[in-house]
C-alpha cells in the first residue's frame, strides 16, 4: 500500500495543548483530500492501586460532554518529558500520590482518523502521599474504588472515558501477575 502524499499544510489554531491544521494530501488513487488534523501532545493515564486493593480515581465535569466523568488520573506530557516522568507527576498532581512502583502497560493512538495524540498507559502501585499542586484549571475529587467492584463497573459499561477503559482492560493481566484475584 502506497502512503499519502502531503501537498500542504497550514496550522488554523494553535493552543497551548493541541493545534488544528488543515492538510492537503493526495490518496494512493491520486485523488485530492483536505483533512482536519488535530496536533495534540502526548499524554498519559495511570491505573493508581493501592495496598488495599483501591484504584484511585478521580471525578471531574468535561465541558464537551457536559457532564461529569468517573476517570483514571491522567494527562499531558511537557515538552520532551519522559512518559514515565509525566505519570509520576500527573498522579502527584491529581490524587497527591506517588507510586513507588510503576510500569508501563499499553500505549496507543486515541483517535488516529484525526488526531496525532498518543497515550502512554501506566499501572502505579506502592503508593505513597507525596502531593504536587494540582492545575488552577482542573476542580477533581478521588474516590477510590475496589478493584473488583471498579471491574465489574467496566462490565456494567459504567466507564464513558475511553483511556479508562483502556487502562482497566489492559492492566487487568498484570494484577493478576501480581497477585490481585478477580473471581
Amino acid at each position: 500500500m502506497s502512503y499519502h502524499q502531503v501537498n500542504n499544510s497550514e496550522i488554523i489554531y494553535q493552543g497551548p495543548i493541541f493545534s488544528l491544521r488543515k492538510d492537503k494530501i493526495t490518496l494512493p488513487n491520486r485523488k485530492s483530500v483536505t483533512l482536519d488534523i488535530i496536533d495534540h501532545r502526548n499524554a498519559v493515564t495511570m491505573l493508581p492501586i493501592d495496598q488495599k486493593g483501591n484504584i484511585w480515581f478521580i471525578r471531574q465535569y468535561r465541558h464537551p460532554t457536559k457532564q461529569e466523568l468517573l476517570e483514571l488520573p491522567a494527562g499531558v506530557l511537557e515538552a520532551n518529558e519522559n512518559p514515565e516522568t509525566g505519570a509520576q507527576r500527573e498522579i502527584r498532581e491529581e490524587i497527591g500520590m506517588r507510586a513507588n512502583k510503576i510500569e508501563a502497560i499499553s500505549s496507543c493512538f486515541l483517535a488516529p482518523g484525526y488526531s496525532t495524540e498518543y497515550m502512554h498507559f501506566f499501572l502505579a502501585y506502592e503508593l505513597i502521599a507525596d502531593a504536587l499542586p494540582g492545575d488552577e484549571n482542573e476542580f477533581l475529587s478521588i474516590e477510590k474504588i475496589d478493584y473488583k467492584k471498579a471491574h465489574q463497573m467496566l462490565n456494567n459499561d459504567e466507564f464513558h472515558d475511553a483511556k479508562t477503559l483502556i487502562a482497566l482492560l489492559t492492566s487487568k493481566k498484570r494484577l493478576i501477575e501480581l497477585g490481585w484475584e478477580f473471581d
